[in-house]
């Protein structure tokens, strides 16, 4: 019996796994990855060497009003230990710039002050212009053009109305975006509900292209990248983590070309060939991107890639925050995945409803995989209207799953699913 460890909201659960059905464990090589230098070290190398830009102190010089983006509670980024040194690195070329830290929510709830003080330190939070992006008000937004794909794009006005924009956050693969980071920080982070539900639309998700790894001709990327750049987003800083949450690598500059080096790195440790099994097991990677439903098909999307035509798929996901979003919670119980699809496919991208683009994603896996929830938080009851079956551990969900496939069902273990970018021949 083999024992593995799955992330699980602060800690783990270990699932059990017979020798003979085990096929594999895939984990990315990040995890294993390992520098000779402190995560100070390296964040304070990226600043000393950018790509493709002038250093950030030097482009903070003369610039009065500044704005520097930042990701929200349901991300990983370690502000606690890059925002200091960013501060100091822009006050290092302009002590008197008037700074502002807007944080990026994209259409999530607003980051609370406790929350903040986990993610930034009191010190930030007692002593620095703290503002936070609400996509539901209007007040906040200016419209700037038109992107490639035809949405509008309206963003905040503190990244248009400042001299200097600098944004930080961290790059993983991305089930639609192919991977995150960079441009991300703009939109859907800083944007009006109408941008990012566009951006998010039923036709973009649908693309070929918009899938885990890939950049090139995907319209979801093609539109955040024209974003960023129409607001002369001036310096990113972008790391690495590893499965403790800890920096590797960190990559800052220009808005593509520090990003690309980043998903060079990423895509080096974490891309390896897709393992079929007949059950497939995975999580969210834990706190902070498995709060609630609505993050979870980022590692499901991983799981179907290894999950054949019919395996079952079994998510290990807190949920601590319930399903994590009101327009998600109504549509994901609105009827079978099928009927769910159909309706979805029927909006137009001016028409998309918030969150739409999870039930769709959940939709397109559920009409060929049963996927078994694994959550202590809710309820069964919710689990069940959400298409899915409900269980409190992974190895009672196994125990569903051998049901389903037979006791001599292969299975392969992704113990993170977001960390993971699995290829398909």
């Amino acid at each position: 019996m083999k024992t593995i460890s799955i992330p699980y909201y602060t800690s783990s659960m270990d699932i059990h796994v017979a020798e003979e059905n085990l096929k594999a464990v895939i984990t990315a090589k990040m995890h294993e990855y390992k520098t000779d230098k402190t995560e100070q070290e390296l964040i304070l190398d990226a600043l000393e060497n950018p790509i493709g830009t002038p250093k950030l102190s030097e482009l903070a010089v003369g610039k009065k009003k500044i704005t520097l983006v930042t990701s929200d509670h349901t991300r990983a980024v370690p502000s606690k230990i890059t925002l200091p040194i960013l501060l100091a690195e822009i006050r290092k070329g302009n002590p008197e710039a008037e700074i502002t830290i807007l944080i990026a929510t994209g259409l999530h709830r607003a980051t609370t002050e406790a929350e903040q003080r986990k993610m930034f330190g009191d010190v930030i939070v007692d002593n620095e212009t703290i503002a936070i992006n609400d996509a539901f008000n209007p007040e906040q937004f200016v419209h700037v053009c038109t992107l490639p794909s035809g949405a509008e794009f309206n963003v905040n006005k503190l990244a248009v109305e400042c001299d200097l924009l600098v944004t930080e956050g961290f790059i993983e693969p991305h089930f639609f975006a192919g991977f995150s980071g960079g441009r991300k920080s703009i939109l859907p982070g800083i944007c009006s509900q109408e941008t990012v539900n566009e951006n998010h639309s039923y036709k973009a998700i649908a693309s070929k292209y918009s899938t885990t790894g890939v950049l090139e001709h995907n319209p979801i990327h093609e539109d955040m990248v024209a974003a960023a750049r129409a607001v002369h987003t001036a310096f990113i800083f972008n790391v690495a983590l590893d499965g403790e949450k800890k920096v590797i690598a960190a990559f800052a500059g220009d808005l593509e070309q520090a990003h690309a080096k980043g998903v060079e790195f990423i895509r080096s440790l974490s891309q390896c060939p897709s393992i079929s099994g007949d059950i497939v097991v995975t999580s969210n990677g834990g706190y902070p991107l498995d709060q609630n439903l609505y993050q979870s098909p980022k590692a499901v999307a991983t799981a179907e890639a290894c999950a054949g035509e019919d395996g079952v798929i079994i998510m290990c996901c807190s949920c601590v925050d319930g399903m994590g979003g009101t327009h998600f919670a109504k549509l994901i119980r609105m009827g079978t995945p099928e009927e769910i699809d159909a309706y979805l496919a029927k909006i137009p991208p001016k028409e998309t409803i918030p969150e739409q683009w999870c039930p769709q994603i959940y939709a397109r896996i559920l009409k060929k995989h049963k996927v078994i929830l694994v959550t202590t938080y809710m309820s069964p009851e919710d689990v069940k209207a959400a298409n899915m079956i409900p269980a409190k551990s992974p190895d009672e969900a196994l125990e569903i799953a051998y049901g389903l496939k037979g006791k001599d069902a292969s299975v392969v273990v992704i113990p993170d699913g977001v960390s993971v970018l699995a290829v398909k021949d």
